[in-house]
């Protein structure tokens, strides 16, 4: 007796979930219109009589088939379901177990979301600077006579460590855009350099002096955090993103001086009178710096941790372009001129108590300068 009444319970039940399982998710059961008035639901075994109406006008009779002592359970009533879903959520994809997307159980997700506006300081090592400079007045009546970079040249660089500000917010969890200025530092032109020998047809050493160069770039940068795609990192406790990034560069090269020391015949001195110009050596030329303009734009990867007190860390991997370096086009050149003495001797010849000076415009020297970083960025956020 005490098992068939079980049963017929048990059965009841299990028809109630049957009946209400559309209203799991969402938890709400007033979404399934099928029991929008699901009160107190009345179970009923044919065979015995019960008014409905008088236990619940909004009650719904749930029909089982007749035990064998005609047991009538009514006015069961049902435990609320609650208002949030708890515990790890499920995984879904190709293999739900082991693979596909996960979600965020709500702590980690409460825990780890980012929200508001918040300001940014970073810092980073610059692991590879790529770029070079080179003239463009090579092919100009003259050109060869300017020392300059007439083989690419790269640039110097002690240890750069470029420094950005920025300022943003997070649009929802996983999406955030800011507004960054971002500074390198610790360039210059190349120690030395390659440039035209008398002939234009082969290159000789030349030593350069100066020529330090800066990066100011301001940019709009939106950043993605793809978490939801690659899992869990470290226990959640890190969130990998990538970011891209767009603005305006300003690159600037101080003036800097090529000197080429080495000396070119132009006559021999038997052939020439007295007086008459017969060589050339230390050829300056003195190149007047610039600042260009330029489109500038960045890719970043990384993953972002929470320091607690609404500070987080981002450690990341950037690529930065900063578009092209180049010089004013003004450029003086001095040189040391030799006189023949009229001696008809091979080295009848002084050095002239004048320097020739030249100047030209217009003569520019270029290069694109862009940067690979490793760094560290901290978020306050409000």
């Amino acid at each position: 007796m005490n098992n068939t009444r079980i049963s017929a319970v048990f059965i009841g039940v299990l028809l109630g979930v049957h009946g209400g399982a559309g209203a799991v998710y969402p938890v709400n059961p007033a979404y399934n219109a099928n029991v929008a008035n699901a009160v107190n639901p009345v179970v009923v075994v044919p065979g015995n009589s019960v008014n409905v109406a008088a236990a619940n006008p909004n009650s719904q009779v749930v029909y089982l088939p007749t035990p064998s002592n005609g047991v009538v359970v009514a006015n069961s009533t049902v435990a609320a379901q609650p208002g949030r879903i708890t515990g790890a959520l499920p995984r879904v994809g190709s293999a739900a177990t082991t693979a596909g997307r996960q979600y965020y159980q709500p702590a980690d997700y409460e825990r780890l979301a980012d929200s508001g506006l918040y300001i940014g300081l970073s810092a980073a090592y610059a692991a590879s600077i790529m770029g070079d400079m080179s003239q463009g007045y090579g092919g100009e009546e003259g050109g060869t006579y300017v020392p300059g970079s007439f083989a690419p040249s790269g640039y110097n660089s002690d240890t750069v460590i470029p420094l950005q500000v920025s300022v943003g917010a997070a649009i929802n969890n996983d999406i955030r855009i800011d507004f960054s200025y971002l500074r390198y530092s610790g360039l210059s032109y190349a120690s030395d350099v390659l440039t035209a020998d008398d002939t234009g047809a082969a290159t000789v050493k030349a030593s350069v002096d100066g020529g330090a160069i800066t990066s100011n770039t301001v940019m709009l940068n939106l950043y993605y955090n793809i978490d939801s795609y690659t899992g869990y990192i470290a226990g959640g406790s890190l969130r990998p993103y990538v970011g891209v990034g767009a603005g305006l560069a300003l690159n600037t090269i101080a003036d800097y001086v090529v000197l080429d020391k080495n000396f070119y015949s132009v006559a021999l001195p038997q052939e020439t009178e007295a007086g008459k110009l017969t060589g050339i050596s230390d050829v300056y030329a003195y190149h007047n710096g610039g600042t260009e303009k330029n489109l500038a734009f960045m890719v970043e990867g990384g993953v972002s941790t929470d320091l607690g007190s609404g500070l987080r860390a981002d450690f990341f991997v950037r690529y930065a372009n900063m578009g092209k370096v180049k010089t004013s086009g003004s450029i003086v050149v001095s040189q040391t001129e030799w006189l023949s003495d009229g001696s008809g001797y091979s080295d009848g010849e002084y050095e002239a108590p004048y320097d020739s000076v030249f100047h030209y415009t217009n003569w520019y020297e270029s290069g694109r300068l862009s940067s690979v970083d490793v760094g560290v960025r901290l978020r306050l956020q409000f």
